[in-house]
C-alpha cells in the first residue's frame, strides 16, 4: 500500500522536478477524490456517527495515516464529503444547461434520481445536522441561506416579482427547497411509488413553469384549443 506523498523532488535527474511534482499533485488529487467517494458510501450504509475514519481509510485502499494526511480530523472529512457534493452538483449542471433556470433544477433531480447513494447520504447528514453539536450543522445552515437566495434570483429572473397565487420569489424559495428535498426522502423510502422527477416537475407546474405530467402550465394553452 502506497503512503502519501510527502518527500520532495526525486533525485532522477531531468525526469524530476516540475514533472514529478505533477504528477505527485493528481495523485494525491485522485487519492483525495477516492477518500470523499469511501466516505459517502459509508455514511450512507452506516450514518456519520458510526462511520469511522478508519473504516473510510479500508474502504479508500489507504492506511488511516495517509487519511489523516489529508483530512486531520472526522468533522473535516465530513465537510470535504458535503462541499464534494454540491461541487460534484454544479459541475454536472454547468454541462447540463448554460443558464441557472427552474429546467436546470429539474435536471438535477434527474441526475439525482441515477444516484441514490450520494442521495442517501445528503439526506441523513442534513437531517442529524439539527442538533446542535453536530459537526455539519453551520454547513448546512449556510448552504440552506446559499440556496434560498439562489431560487429567489432564479425565479424572479423567470417570473418576476410576483407567481401563482401573488407569492413572492422570497416566500416560493423556501418551498422549493422543501419540495426537492423531501421528494428526496420519499423517493429512497419508496423508489418504487414515488416518480422523484416527474413529482419536480409537476410541482414546477403549479408555479406555472414548465409542464407537469399532466400537460400544459399553468397560464399556458393546451394543444386542443
Amino acid at each position: 500500500m502506497t503512503a502519501p506523498d510527502q518527500d520532495g523532488p526525486r533525485p532522477d535527474g531531468g525526469a524530476g522536478g516540475r514533472r514529478s511534482g505533477g504528477g505527485r499533485e493528481v495523485r494525491s488529487a485522485e487519492r483525495r477524490e477516492a477518500i470523499l467517494q469511501a466516505a459517502m458510501e459509508l455514511i450512507a450504509e452506516r450514518g456519520y456517527r458510526r462511520t469511522s475514519l478508519a473504516a473510510v481509510a479500508e474502504r479508500a485502499g489507504l492506511t488511516q495515516q495517509g487519511l489523516l494526511h489529508h483530512f486531520p480530523t472526522k468533522e473535516l472529512l465530513l465537510v470535504g464529503v458535503l462541499e464534494a457534493r454540491d461541487r460534484w452538483d454544479l459541475a454536472w449542471a454547468a454541462t447540463a444547461s448554460d443558464t441557472w433556470r427552474t429546467d436546470a433544477l429539474a435536471q438535477i433531480v434527474d441526475y439525482n434520481a441515477t444516484r441514490p447513494g450520494i442521495v442517501q447520504t445528503y439526506t441523513v447528514l442534513s437531517a442529524d445536522s439539527v442538533t446542535e453539536d453536530h459537526p455539519a450543522r453551520a454547513f448546512f445552515e449556510s448552504r440552506f441561506r446559499a440556496v434560498r437566495a439562489s431560487m429567489t434570483e432564479v425565479l424572479r429572473a423567470e417570473c418576476g416579482d410576483t407567481l401563482p397565487g401573488g407569492l413572492t420569489p422570497e416566500r416560493v424559495a423556501p418551498l422549493l427547497a422543501a419540495v426537492m428535498d423531501g421528494l428526496q426522502l420519499q423517493w429512497l423510502l419508496d423508489p418504487e411509488d414515488v416518480d422523484m422527477p416527474t413529482a419536480f416537475r409537476d410541482f414546477l407546474a403549479l408555479l406555472g413553469r414548465g409542464e407537469g405530467q399532466g400537460g400544459a402550465g399553468i397560464g399556458e394553452e393546451s394543444d386542443g384549443d
